[in-house]
């Protein structure tokens, strides 16, 4: 929050809400503000992983939690980048072995979390990911080869974030938060519509930078959901040695915020409740936390040994959860998705692959100099001496390497 001279707040729009926006919230549903706040009995999940729409009664809504289904299209279209995501996964994992990229955070299994946050947003909202969230920001439509230069282990993030509206990915845990927090303020002190929507993990909410960040959002009233995956390992740590609330998205209450949690594998019912989660915050009801139950199936990176804190038979039964087959297999037997219309998809996801490994394979040129140009604004004294110097000993080397060459 920026204040002026005389400390006060530059204008009443950047002023906490009173304690009748819950309730008013609330009354757009019919319920109290507390059973607005609460997540509903039961995670929402609308397509079983055997890929069967469930009974509209066992969905696990209630009134005030009650999501329709989305539309065909919508479905079609997640299902396309459910297909482009897993490709993507698979060939970054190939791409880190054979050295092409020094690191890679696998979203294999998370992979309907990653697309329903990206097509849930407008052209005009922002999205701030996580380093497991490469998948996200290209379904938000940055080009592939960009998102991953940063895995490469450039200098840059490798894309523009203020033209796809998208935080560059980065480590430190749960600092982006903070960020998508300061532009949805930002967004709201300028009188804009922008949703931001702000992605973590399980082991964030164990941060510090968590509590600022809803608590912030919440006093402010701002349009910010906190979208949660839960994927039941910090690194190694298990969610049972990190909290023993009921689930994740209780935490929501503790803020003033709605809370809801969803079956993180089934694309459907994430589109539902994120779309649901999108409009609301437009619509000024402000911020919200959404926990997406689901599983990493792969490892924490390609440097982590996954075998020495979990059991393969947990994995299996995750497994057998997959949201690529279960959504497949919902559009087959509805009659949206034939053969041909896989054929297509998989041709997508290939094209995609290629353009990975064609763009990462390339040597890109290295100039040293880049390590001091981009740190500050204005070169320091400091960083020109040191340019200095390395430019003074790659000199020495070049005419070094061309005396031996001429002997």
């Amino acid at each position: 929050m920026t204040i002026s001279a005389n400390h006060t707040a530059p204008d009443q729009t950047s002023k906490a809400p009173t304690g009748d926006a819950l309730t008013e919230a609330a009354k757009k549903f019919g319920i109290t503000a507390e059973d607005y706040m609460l997540p509903a009995r039961h995670q929402i999940e609308m397509v079983d992983p055997d890929g069967r729409l469930k009974p509209e009664g066992e969905q696990g809504t209630e009134p005030g939690h009650e999501y329709p289904l989305p539309g065909d299209e919508e479905l079609l279209a997640a299902y396309e980048q459910l297909v482009v995501g897993r490709r993507v996964n698979d060939q970054n994992s190939a791409l880190v072995r054979q050295g092409r990229m020094a690191v890679y955070p696998s979203s294999h299994g998370q992979e309907a979390c990653q697309v329903a946050a990206a097509l849930c947003l407008s052209d005009g909202d922002w999205m701030f990911p996580t380093y497991r969230d490469a998948v996200a920001v290209m379904t938000r439509g940055v080009d592939p080869v960009q998102v991953m230069t940063i895995f490469r282990g450039d200098w840059h993030g490798g894309f523009d974030p203020l033209k796809h509206k998208v935080g560059i990915q980065c480590t430190p845990l749960t600092t982006q938060l903070l960020h998508a927090v300061g532009v949805a303020h930002a967004a709201k002190l300028r009188g804009e519509d922008t949703v931001v929507l702000a992605m973590c993990g399980d082991g964030a909410t164990s941060e510090g930078d968590f509590h600022e960040a809803l608590n912030f959002a919440a006093v402010f009233h701002l349009p910010v959901i906190f979208f949660v995956q839960n994927n039941k390992y910090a690194i190694s740590v298990p969610l049972a040695h990190q909290s023993v609330a009921p689930s994740l998205a209780h935490k929501a209450v503790g803020y003033g915020m709605a809370g809801e949690r969803v079956d993180g594998n089934d694309v459907v019912a994430l589109l539902a409740v994120l779309d649901r989660a999108v409009k609301l915050a437009r619509e000024g009801s402000g911020p919200l936390l959404v926990e997406a139950n689901t599983y990493r199936m792969q490892a924490h990176t390609n440097a982590d040994d996954d075998t020495r804190y979990r059991e393969n038979s947990e994995v299996a039964e995750w497994r057998a959860k997959d949201p690529v087959n279960r959504m497949r297999t919902y559009l087959t037997d509805r009659g949206l998705l034939d053969d041909d219309g896989e054929a297509r998809i998989r041709e997508k996801a290939e094209a995609v692959a290629t353009q990975l490994r064609d763009g990462l394979s390339e040597d890109v040129p290295v100039d040293p100099q880049e390590l001091f140009r981009h740190v500050f604004a204005k070169t320091t004294p400091q960083l020109k001496e040191q340019s200095a110097l390395l430019a003074d000993e790659l000199a020495r080397d070049a005419a070094s390497s061309t005396e031996e060459a001429g002997k």
